[in-house]
């Protein structure tokens, strides 16, 4: 890849310019980031070790979670160490093959994100809607295919996306961003790479489109089966199995589209960043404590482990 003007030199690092133009910031960013992303690990590991120390947890739904809690941990550590000593430095630099490493893990993970989402609404769709049947039709051997189609699809659209933006000519090494994301490597391009943009673009109209279809589908027949239901505290229960799971949907998905529906100006770029920094950063923080507060199973099962290793 090279630089365009009066000198062609090999381009073997870019500039991680996001927030950059903020330095009274940078410090209390750090500790910010840091204290977010010591709680995410913490968090998500201390769920994926709850449920597989307590057997009561050896359901679907939470292996579904646990998938989700080990997503956001690698999701977490692709993103924040690098934020974190850029903050610190006054380089605020990444090498080329180090950019497009982040990025394949980065796309891949949040689409890996996108579809296990789908899986566990389809996970909810059958509790509700076919309890009799859940433990027939959600059996080890489906639960498998769920859990692992979601990273196969996931790297593979991540694999494309960085093979065909590896191939641009880039005329600029310094990214208005935090990361190596699609869209600020695509406006680096000497020139207009109009099959590369749709590439990308029906790789990321595929993965939230159909993602979204599966969830929306499944939710609009649990609402369906919950109205169905006579008593009010049927319906309440009913609804509270699959409320965290609806939550950490909307608050995905919502910033994750938000960010994508920015126009192209300094200042929604700029609002692009922190919305970037919402469903990179502090989701995967929020995830335990959405699925564990609400959830007098999780609860219950952590009351259970500490008796075990304080009261053996």
């Amino acid at each position: 890849m090279y630089l365009t003007g009066k000198n062609l030199t090999e381009l073997s690092v870019f500039i991680l310019s996001g927030f950059a133009d903020h330095p009274e910031l940078q410090v209390s960013l750090f500790l910010t980031f840091l204290f977010i992303y010591l709680f995410t690990i913490l968090g998500n590991l201390g769920l994926i070790l709850l449920i597989r120390a307590d057997s009561q947890l050896h359901t679907p739904m939470y292996f579904f979670l646990s998938n989700l809690a080990f997503i956001d941990i690698c999701y977490s550590s692709t993103v924040t160490p690098e934020a974190l000593v850029n903050l610190q430095s006054n380089q605020k630099t990444i090498s080329f093959v180090g950019c497009f490493v982040q990025m394949y893990f980065f796309v891949g993970l949040v689409c890996c994100e996108c579809f296990l989402l789908g899986s566990m609404a389809y996970d909810r769709y059958v509790a509700i809607c076919n309890p009799l049947l859940y433990s027939v039709v959600m059996s080890p051997k489906l639960c498998n295919w769920l859990g692992v189609l979601p990273y196969v699809v996931g790297f593979t659209i991540s694999l494309v996306s960085v093979c065909v933006i590896s191939r641009l000519a880039f005329c600029d090494s310094s990214i208005n961003h935090f990361l190596c994301d699609t869209a600020a490597l695509l406006a680096l391009s000497c020139v207009e790479e109009f099959d590369t943009e749709m590439v990308i673009f029906f790789l990321a109209g595929f993965t939230l489109l159909s993602s979204l279809l599966i969830i929306t589908i499944t939710y609009i027949a649990i609402i369906i089966a919950i109205l169905k239901i006579q008593s009010a505290a049927g319906r309440q229960k009913a609804f509270s199995t699959c409320a965290s799971h609806l939550m950490g949907v909307t608050i995905f998905y919502g910033s994750l589209i938000f960010t994508h529906l920015q126009p192209d100006n300094t200042s929604s770029l700029n609002q692009a960043q922190v919305a970037t920094v919402f469903y990179t950063i502090v989701i995967p923080m929020l995830n335990p404590l959405i699925y564990s507060l609400r959830n007098k199973d999780v609860k219950n099962a952590l009351l259970r482990v500490l008796k075990r290793k304080c009261f053996p």
